[in-house]
């Protein structure tokens, strides 16, 4: 089981170059599970046993099975991770001509490691918008330029001596991608030229884009027996495969199983389709009138209901063991990591901790505990900003890995697997 999931997982990814191309591959897997779309702007009709699924703005979806029909007696077993992930974003006016050399204006999304995205192959994936019949309502068309179209060539070290020695990198000059040279002139924009000749449509009718730029390389396996996951895009797209994985082999009996996949958490998940919305909220609100409930009954849901946020961990780098908390080392092979911080940058605490912990001993499921240094800030996740509109228990747990926000991540295969069989032990609970 280990080698097929982790192959699906390194496919899946492949498939995800941008946040609007992970819903869309999540969107193909539960059609083929007999997954309903359901329309935000029309009523929702839904039954015990139905599979149903909407999303928001292309970039963020929401899956549930209703496994129940007395859940406010029940609650939701929510589980939540993010589709999107540092890198580039092309701006509108990308063009630069310098010398020749002809590059992409770019801007970074969210906090990516810059120097990884250097002498590495990329290519452009993302959404674009035509005109449609009513100036409100554009017609979106995902694309997928799928090529190594761009790079951005470091500095020699003969012109950078103390390049060995760290280098601060200016965004706005030091990563723009090289996309050609010429010696002549260029009035077009190319990039518009290229996506309105991949799509097949005229480049008059293209109103807008939003791009990115993502690394061309396939994920692989690594390691002497094969033992790691080479690939970029593993935060969060390990965990968002590992949730949806769950949610489609569970067999519960109770409540409501719903696992969400939102966008922008990179940059602070305060957008109509990120954590920090009505977005969540709004659709269990729609779940239960659908079925019948009432307010009321909403609230009695939400407390008997439990939220697992689900985004990656740090291992402990072999290099720069001195980096992690002196008395956890979360190592690989041995399970997900509960992520714990006396601030609540996550929103685990003892009551959730104590949950997830039981439910790994049941399953005999190996499981970590990751804890910042004292004196280094670590990050936050979908967690807090999704449990503050809710008022429910969550626990963070993720996937432990190496090179976070790198180009290129790393992870211990058998800790996916491990990850996967512990959201699966939740969403079969009864």
């Amino acid at each position: 089981m280990l080698e097929k999931f982790t192959q699906e997982l390194i496919t899946f990814i492949d498939k995800s170059p941008s946040m609007f191309h992970t819903v869309q591959t999540l969107e193909e897997t539960l059609i083929e599970n007999a997954f309903k779309y359901l329309e935000p702007s029309m009523p929702w009709k839904l039954q015990k046993g139905g599979k149903y699924y909407t999303t928001c703005n292309g970039s963020s979806l929401i899956a549930f099975r209703v496994d129940s029909l007395t859940i406010e007696e029940e609650g939701f077993k929510i589980i939540g991770a993010h589709g999107d992930v540092p890198g580039f974003r092309i701006k509108p006016e990308p063009q630069i001509t310098t010398e020749g050399y002809i590059k992409l204006n770019t801007e970074s999304y969210g906090g990516p490691i810059l120097n990884t995205w250097l002498d590495r192959p990329l290519s452009i994936a993302g959404r674009v918008s035509l005109k449609g019949e009513h100036p409100l309502h554009p017609v979106t068309r995902l694309v997928d330029l799928n090529k190594p179209l761009l790079i951005i060539p470091n500095l020699a070290i003969h012109m950078n001596r103390e390049v060995n020695n760290g280098v601060t990198l200016n965004k706005q000059k030091d990563t723009l991608p090289l996309l050609t040279y010429t010696n002549e002139p260029v009035e077009e924009n190319l990039i518009l030229e290229l996506v309105s000749k991949t799509l097949d449509i005229p480049k008059e009718t293209i109103l807008d884009m939003e791009l990115f730029l993502y690394p061309f390389e396939k994920g692989m396996k690594v390691g002497l027996n094969e033992e790691f996951i080479s690939s970029s895009r593993l935060d969060d797209l390990s965990m968002v495969y590992s949730g949806l994985q769950a949610l489609l082999t569970s067999q519960s009996q109770t409540g409501i199983s719903l696992f969400a996949c939102f966008d922008n958490e990179e940059i602070g998940s305060r957008t109509k389709q990120g954590a920090d919305s009505p977005l969540l909220i709004q659709t269990l609100e729609r779940i239960l009138l659908a079925l019948g409930k009432s307010r009321e009954e909403l609230f009695m849901a939400l407390s008997k209901s439990f939220m697992i946020s689900a985004d990656v961990a740090h291992l402990t780098h072999p290099n720069s063991p001195e980096k992690c908390d002196p008395t956890h080392r979360v190592l690989p092979g041995k399970g997900p990591a509960i992520k714990v911080n006396a601030n609540f940058s996550y929103t685990t605490d003892s009551d959730s901790a104590s949950s997830f912990m039981a439910l790994c001993k049941d399953h005999a499921i190996p499981y970590q505990i990751f804890v910042n240094r004292s004196d280094e800030k670590g990050g936050s996740t979908i967690g807090p900003v999704a449990t503050s509109h809710l008022g429910i228990r969550s626990v963070d747990i993720g996937t432990p890995m190496l090179a976070m926000h790198s180009a290129r991540e790393l992870m211990a295969s058998m800790d996916v697997l491990h990850t996967y069989h512990a959201l699966l032990a939740f969403y079969n609970l009864n």
